[in-house]
């Protein structure tokens, strides 16, 4: 079975080779073929007396949290996070997002089979921050970001499916269980051409999933250390949020009124320095946490942008699963029915959503 996958791979990488960017495919495929060579089901892991005992109980609470995806959260059973990769890098991706000085639409690109998405990943980082450059000199402002798993959607669990891997394994309790669900939850349901659908919905799936999770499993400490690095979480993106409406009411400004570019810059630079300082003053009661600080340096409007596809709809999904009584299956098909929608119509239904949330 291994040498099928391998022959049935290597014919996916001779046909990438004959699309067009042919650079670009090769690299991605390539990238993604030695990170499932590299995996090891978690049973030979565990069987390994080399292996650290740390990485072996971190294994095996992932093997704990993928049965509750199955059985609590209604999540896919499949051959996906059975294996685990070490990647020795410290990230799986870097993501590449771009966007204009003067907006928060993100520059997309194109692929066959997923349609059209607002970002651009790299197995390298030089190549990923080569790209950032090159969309610099083009005149968008762009943001690199690595990524410590993606998912596959299930249309590789015949060639073993996505691993669990070193970039993530060491999380938190509460932030294992989340990573493991959203890319779960990309697999239940993919809407072509639509990044922000598709990564809030993913988001909502986390979210409830790993409250349901240290509810029911957590210890008191797994859910007391949650509980504050989530908070700080949610303070961030309150933040990201208000900083977002006040650009995009600039941006709209300008479309209304064509202001002069030096006083469309003054007012961005404003808001974006009010920003920073508004962080400031949230991080000085974190204590040594510094997580956000990177994210905070090199803000941009590509990296505002890209952070709203995973937070926008989320209320809005949070509010259907309420609506469907907290029911796993009746939420997921409800989901569906949004997602057979035509785009706009479907747009439309999570604003009203969203909207009677947040009335509500």
């Amino acid at each position: 079975m291994r040498t099928l996958r391998t022959v049935l791979l290597l014919t996916l990488l001779a046909w990438l080779a004959s699309c067009a960017d042919t650079g670009y495919y090769l690299q991605s495929a390539g990238g993604h073929l030695q990170m499932m060579k590299a995996a090891r089901p978690i049973a030979t892991w565990l069987a390994d007396e080399s292996v650290a005992p740390t990485l072996k109980q971190r294994l095996q609470m992932a093997e704990r949290i993928r049965a509750f995806a199955v059985t609590e959260l209604q999540l896919p059973d499949n051959a996906s996070y059975h294996r685990y990769a070490d990647l020795r890098r410290r990230s799986v991706v870097w993501n590449v997002v771009a966007a204009p000085a003067f907006s928060l639409t993100l520059k997309t690109w194109c692929f066959p089979v997923v349609g059209c998405v607002g970002y651009r990943g790299y197995f390298n980082e030089m190549e990923a921050r080569a790209e950032a450059l090159a969309l610099q000199r083009d005149g968008l402002e762009a943001s690199v970001y690595g990524v410590p798993a993606y998912s596959t959607l299930g249309w590789l669990n015949w060639a073993g499916g996505d691993p669990l891997l070193s970039t993530f394994i060491h999380y938190p309790e509460g932030e294992l269980a989340r990573m493991i669900f959203h890319e779960l939850a990309h697999q239940v349901l993919y809407v072509k051409d639509d990044t922000r659908f598709n990564e809030s919905f993913a988001t909502a799936v986390e979210q409830l999933g790993s409250a349901r999770w240290l509810a029911l499993q957590g210890s008191p400490a797994a859910r007391a250390e949650y509980a504050a690095f989530d908070g700080r979480r949610r303070q961030f993106r309150s933040l990201l949020a208000v900083t977002r409406t006040r650009l995009a009411e600039i941006y709209k400004q300008n479309e209304g009124l064509a202001l002069d570019e030096p006083a469309l810059i003054a007012m961005k630079k404003e808001a974006m320095q009010d920003f920073r300082d508004d962080y400031a003053r949230l991080r000085s009661n974190w204590g040594a946490y510094a997580g956000y600080d990177a994210w905070v340096a090199g803000a941009n409007n590509a990296a505002f942008a890209a952070q709203a596809a995973y937070d926008e709809l989320t209320p809005a999904f949070e509010k259907l699963f309420e609506r469907h009584g907290r029911d796993w299956p009746r939420f997921y098909d409800a989901v569906r029915q949004l997602a057979h929608m035509p785009a706009a119509e479907r747009a439309r239904a999570l604003k009203q959503i969203t909207t009677e949330h947040l009335s509500g």
